[in-house]
């Protein structure tokens, strides 16, 4: 679980650092230009860096249903080597995974300008700018991508509804408490970066408008990251020690 979690947090990290520090200085020196190369990074890191969380959450519903429906055989099933290849299967899928989109997208020639009308560099957003009939073939890729992206998604909702069977008949209703806590607030944000990033990338451009992708584009890209942390480290009793003796440091030192 542990090891999870500090992969799970780099990713956290390196998304939100991928858009926040950039939106915010340009909120504050009113300056929103990006470079061209700047902007395939950014497109390029997103990618990755979702995509690899969205395949480790994946991993870590596996993991978690093992761990509570498997339990005898969590050893032989979920090994530490079993779990490195997980970890770097689903860090090699958002590094494949990106490199197709950034490459595919900016090998598109542009007609309509150079205004992203986002607050930051979005596929969809790029692509209204292209003036060539070659855009279907990232279309096609990002429907192939959400359709990859949405097997996941059955597949955890499977495993989530094993566990629920498995805690139902567990026989401590305070057992069944902490089972709940934990598993329903991760699969509300699995269910809202899968509801959201697909209504970014598959919403019909007549029901588009500025306002609407500026919140899906936050839902999906600034939310799950930001509460991941609350989710799977806030609920654990040892990092909450933790933390409690990390501010009882701090606060003898100030003194």
């Amino acid at each position: 679980m542990y090891f999870f979690l500090l992969n799970l947090a780099l990713l956290d990290l390196g998304t939100i650092t991928t858009t926040v520090p950039k939106a915010m200085a340009n909120s504050l020196w009113d300056n929103r230009a990006i470079s061209y190369s700047g902007c395939a990074a950014q497109v390029f890191f997103l990618f990755f860096l979702l995509g690899a969380e969205y395949s480790l959450l994946t991993v870590m519903a596996y993991d978690r249903y093992v761990a509570i429906c498997k339990n005898l055989h969590y050893g032989s099933l979920l090994g530490s080597r079993v779990c490195a290849q997980m970890a770097a299967a689903a860090w090699g899928s958002g590094f494949l995974n990106a490199v197709l989109h950034t490459a595919n997208t900016f090998s598109l020639p542009l007609c309509q300008g150079n205004t992203v009308d986002q607050f930051f560099c979005e596929i969809p957003q790029i692509l209204k700018l292209t003036c060539s009939h070659a855009y279907l073939r990232e279309v096609g890729l990002l429907v192939f991508s959400l359709s990859l992206t949405f097997g996941c998604f059955v597949f955890i909702v499977v495993s989530y509804v094993q566990i629920f069977k498995a805690v139902l008949r567990m026989p401590s209703e305070q057992g069944r408490h902490k089972a709940f806590s934990m598993c329903l607030p991760h699969l509300a944000v699995v269910s809202l970066f899968v509801s959201t990033g697909f209504f970014a990338y598959l919403k019909p451009p007549s029901i588009s408008s500025p306002s609407m992708d500026l919140l899906v584009s936050f839902l999906y890209s600034v939310v799950p990251p930001a509460v991941n942390p609350l989710i799977y480290s806030m609920r654990n009793q040892e990092l909450k020690n933790a933390v409690r003796k990390l501010f009882a440091y701090m606060l003898l030192q100030h003194r």
